[in-house]
């Protein structure tokens, strides 16, 4: 039963390195194999007499599952309806200027990047990043260098917060570091953003225009971005403060947002904040929910004891370095959930160490992350080739931050 689960969990794995082959969505492949894995311990444990000590195992790992499941979820209605109204997007090219030099877009796109993606997914401020990039008229190399610094800037900001990585939240989650403690990635961050910034300004500096952009925005809005904000900044000070979880606060957050909809609704029947949880990705949920199923049955089995075997083969900052090389070619979450349920020791910075990487290292590869993917297919310039020819950069702005942790922290 055992050698059957294993292979069940390779199967998935491949699965998802092939979706883009195979073209069948990752949430599919992972939810049926996690939740066979889980069937086929319930039968040898009624076979064995061992049931209740299973539904005991079980309820705990469905409890972790439910509380970063309704995290993510409430998180992702907030995004889904401000991305809907064009609030995010609309007021990044605000504050763009409309003629300015390359160089100097360069280090807009890189600053906008890093700040959406601690607020907002990486989906979303992927999308605004590119929105940004195809609102001025470049050349295909221009985009090309641009949508590479976002997917990189992307996947840093979103390390800093547990708003931003689904990493970072599971290991938030999981106990191993606070709200103040992930805070301290900030500055090792922007000096790796920094570095690829530098690296990407090499070659011609011309003026670049863009285009004129018509506000839409209402004044609900702006109430729900400024409710967000405040949910955003709630959710750290009472973690802080009372170590109220961050669920909590964000569903708390979301009861008002659904309040101020129902009041609105009395007068203006176009307006349904409660339809917007429709919109959210719940194909990114359910895949979620299947990694952490197969995950659990893994770990149930034993195998899990191995990996942290391994992850100490080699000091803990190696092993979280090339953890993180490796996340570019495997999906970073499975990883990840797989290293916190086999619960190896470590430091503080260590474990600042390994968020980074798992946060980061994707960005190595195009297909790495969820960022490289939304960006690969919604800019056609943008192959797997023309990506890879940044490689060299990536390593190395990849390498200084990860460096930086270690030194910082």
């Amino acid at each position: 039963m055992e050698l059957v689960i294993i292979v069940m969990a390779i199967i998935a794995l491949i699965a998802i390195a092939c979706e883009e082959v195979t073209h069948i969505d990752k949430a599919k492949s992972t939810l049926f194999f996690g939740c066979a894995s889980w069937l086929l311990l319930y039968v040898k444990a009624s076979a064995s007499g061992e049931s209740a000590s299973l539904q005991e195992s079980f309820d705990h790992n469905l409890l972790e599952i439910a509380s970063l499941w309704l995290f993510l979820m409430a998180t992702m209605t907030f995004v889904a309806f401000l991305n809907a109204r064009g609030l995010i997007s609309g007021a990044v090219l605000k504050l763009m200027p409309g003629a300015l030099s390359f160089n100097r877009l360069i280090i807009l796109v890189a600053v906008f990047a890093v700040l959406l993606s601690m607020l907002a997914d990486n989906i979303t401020a992927t999308l605004v990043s590119l929105s940004v990039v195809s609102a001025f008229k470049l050349s295909d190399k221009e985009r090309i260098k641009l949508a590479v610094l976002a997917v990189f800037a992307v996947n840093s900001g979103g390390v800093i917060l547990i708003t931003g990585d689904v990493t970072t939240l599971m290991i938030f989650s999981d106990g191993h570091l606070s709200m103040a403690q992930l805070l301290q990635l900030l500055l090792p961050t922007l000096i790796g953003v920094i570095v690829l910034v530098v690296l990407m300004m090499r070659g011609t500096n011309r003026r670049v225009e863009a285009e004129l952009f018509r506000d839409k925005s209402q004044r609900l809005d702006v109430v729900i971005a400024i409710l967000f904000f405040i949910t955003i900044v709630s959710t750290m000070i009472l973690n802080i403060l009372f170590a109220i979880p961050p669920v909590l606060t964000f569903l708390s957050g979301l009861s008002v947002m659904f309040l101020i909809g129902g009041f609105v609704n009395k007068y203006r029947h176009e307006i349904h904040l409660l339809e917007y949880v429709r919109k959210i990705q719940f194909d990114t949920l359910l895949f979620f929910l299947g990694i952490l199923l197969i995950v659990g049955a893994l770990k149930e089995i034993g195998v899990l004891v191995y990996l942290t075997e391994l992850f100490f083969a080699l000091s803990p900052e190696l092993s979280s370095y090339f953890m993180g090389i490796s996340s570019a070619m495997l999906d970073n979450v499975p990883l990840t959930a797989a290293l916190l349920k086999s619960e190896p020791t470590l430091s503080i910075t260590q474990w600042l160490g390994l968020t980074y990487a798992v946060g980061v290292g994707g960005s190595l590869l195009v297909i790495g992350s969820a960022a490289g993917i939304v960006a690969m297919s919604r800019m056609k310039e943008l192959t797997f080739m023309a990506y890879a020819r940044y490689i060299p950069r990536l390593f190395v702005a990849y390498s200084a931050g990860y460096l930086a942790v270690l030194w910082l922290s």
